[in-house]
């Protein structure tokens, strides 16, 4: 299996350094990284030029005009930027941590014809100002640990993760903050769907044509650790326009969308 790690980033470079020093330290390496730039200023094309000077693996860039929150369109791009080689893709967002077995646990569950939905726990305000000075901090994260939710996703307890796979085609609790696909799988419903501007619904939509095209959902439960860095929430101003497109997707059980990987019109942007 050959491995490409998709990170979508915005603005804040703080944060994509400590998550680029979790993903140096891991025990099995990606084959290949690639940052999803929508649109940042220059300092983020500029740390990731540094980087790559030293990078354990190989580490790509890609960016597009800054025209408001479109993260499925930066992300279906850098997935066509993955070398033809890779076969499995892990998507996260730039504000998470990763435990230092977090690919090699997505590995460990991969399985045709599902993809892998993992958790998060977060970290508090006063938690983040810490972590991005330390990334490894959560090393000494536990359960009990001050500044921290969601405290259930700080066990890592690996020996129980078949016990909690749960198969399924629930849409709930879909984020791809923390997900892996086979990258066929991906090219078989045409990616993300593109009409999803704005905050909100394109990772659910995504995993609606995948069910359609008969695909399954796996939880990694106790594996595959990340840590979420505090930040304000983004602006949900376009969530009624994005359900609308959710809804069309689960009422026409359609598994293609045509503004995705590949444009109806045959011309990739």
């Amino acid at each position: 299996m050959k491995v490409g790690l998709i990170i979508s980033t915005y603005n804040w470079i703080e944060a994509l350094n400590q998550v680029l020093n979790s993903v140096k330290n891991q025990s099995h390496l990606p084959e290949e990284v690639v940052i999803c730039d929508d649109g940042s200023r220059s300092d983020s094309k500029n740390l990731i030029m540094q980087l790559q000077q030293n990078f354990p693996c190989n580490l790509k860039y890609v960016w597009h005009e800054d025209v408001g929150f479109r993260a499925a369109a930066i992300r279906n791009k850098g997935i066509k930027e993955l070398s033809p080689t890779i076969n499995y893709v892990v998507i996260i967002d730039g504000d998470m941590i990763l435990h230092n077995n977090f690919i090699a646990d997505h590995i460990r569950i991969a399985e045709k014809n599902f993809f892998i939905q993992g958790g998060r726990a977060l970290l508090s305000k006063d938690t983040t100002i810490k972590v991005l000075s330390h990334w490894d901090l959560i090393h000494n994260f536990h359960f009990f640990s001050q500044g921290l939710s969601n405290r259930k996703n700080t066990l890592y307890l690996p020996f129980l993760t078949k016990l909690f796979e749960n198969p399924s085609q629930k849409l709930q609790g879909i984020r791809t903050c923390n997900m892996s696909f086979w990258k066929d799988d991906l090219y078989d419903v045409n990616g993300f769907n593109e009409n999803f501007i704005g905050w909100g619904r394109e990772d659910t939509e995504l995993a609606v044509r995948l069910f359609n095209k008969g695909k399954y959902r796996k939880n990694i439960k106790f594996s595959g650790l990340a840590f979420h860095l505090y930040h304000d929430e983004k602006s949900r101003s376009h969530i009624s326009v994005n359900d609308q497109h959710l809804f069309q997707s689960k009422s026409s059980e359609s598994y293609w969308c045509d503004n995705g990987l590949i444009k109806s019109n045959n011309n990739e942007s």
